[in-house]
């Protein structure tokens, strides 16, 4: 079965996830297209063989359509997804789902009660350096989670326009959390399990812009673990997330997150410098994260089973990001609910 999908937005990001896929897969195929900015967007269609439609009512209406992938704005996910539940549509959103917890638990209930795939686009996590510390972790190999640091910053802020929707307050609360910061805290959600509370700075550097750029956050989880995150939209473009565990550490790093690190502890008493064991690395440079999630997307809706990304954990991190945006305006410790 190939499911036969709609792109909802076809900005930057919809035109990436429509390539990922285009003549690669036969798991899902893009078969419509809808976006607010209708002329951008008529050459990119017309190559792909893809038709525009004028209204995001015309694609939940066609019953030729199985699922629509949604790259729209932030602030319109919580009523797109209620839309399309309500026509029967599977759904891949891009994070976050929703700007709050109340209505990300609205949108996931109403796709449990009808039945239908409802997939968040957390592409990181299929990533094979990704599922390289999930399984030692399972296996063992890194021991009882201690901390992990991350950091994820990218240049993109200084070339979006100062009255793009992504530069405005609303639909980027927190900083660059909507942007960049929220993959680093899904795995540390999934590696680290609740968070319990969070202290978080913002700062804005790019000049003229309406909204804060750079975010640092201090976690505490429920187990005993911590967490520090640097992410930004304002500097050069980096990728590195470290678990550090009582047998271990694991890491990846680069902005493709191509490169990951393992290196055990020592057993042997030093008799000299204390040094670290051989570290193992594994290189995965041409991994396209964006195709993974979409096949599987597409595999979930023919076989049906869930999508591989909890859901649960996806509801946990929408209540990471209240106490985010939260402790960003007070500055002050804020707990997770």
């Amino acid at each position: 079965m190939t499911v036969r999908a709609a792109i909802i937005g076809l900005g930057r990001w919809g035109r990436s996830l429509v390539n990922a896929v285009h003549g690669k897969t036969d798991a899902i195929r893009f078969v419509a297209a809808h976006t607010r900015t209708r002329a951008s967007a008529e050459d990119f269609c017309r190559e792909r063989n893809i038709p525009l439609r004028d209204r995001f009512e015309d694609v939940l209406s066609d019953p030729s359509i199985d699922a629509v992938v949604l790259a729209t704005p932030h602030s319109l996910h919580a009523e797109q997804v209620m839309a399309a539940t309500a026509a029967g549509k599977h759904i891949h959103c891009e994070k976050p789902l929703t700007l709050d917890r109340p209505s990300a638990e609205q949108a996931v209930a109403a796709a449990k009660k009808a039945g239908i795939v409802l997939a968040v686009g957390f592409n990181r996590r299929f990533h094979p350096s990704v599922v390289e510390i999930r399984k030692r972790l399972a296996a063992g190999q890194l021991g009882e989670v201690m901390s992990m640091v991350a950091s994820h910053t990218t240049s993109t802020g200084q070339f979006i326009a100062a009255d793009n929707w992504r530069a405005q307050p609303d639909e980027a609360p927190g900083g660059a959390i909507t942007a960049v910061g929220v993959h680093s805290i899904d795995h540390m959600i999934e590696f680290g399990g609740p968070v319990k509370d969070v202290l978080v700075t913002t700062g804005r550097y790019i000049p003229g812009s309406p909204s804060d750029d750079t975010t640092n956050i201090m976690l505490r989880f429920k187990s005993g673990a911590t967490g520090l995150l640097f992410c930004s939209v304002a500097t050069a473009t980096t990728l590195c997330f470290t678990l550090f565990g009582t047998k271990g550490l694991a890491e990846f790093s680069k902005p493709n997150l191509a490169r990951f690190r393992f290196v055990p502890v020592s057993t042997v008493a030093p008799t000299g410098p204390v040094t670290a064991p051989p570290d193992e690395t594994i290189d995965s440079e041409s991994f396209d994260m964006l195709n993974a999630e979409l096949v599987a997307f597409g595999r979930c809706i023919a076989e049906r089973r869930p999508y591989p990304v909890d859901i649960d954990q996806v509801l946990h991190g929408m209540s990471v990001f209240d106490a985010v945006v939260r402790s960003a305006k007070s500055g002050k410790i804020e707990a997770v609910s």
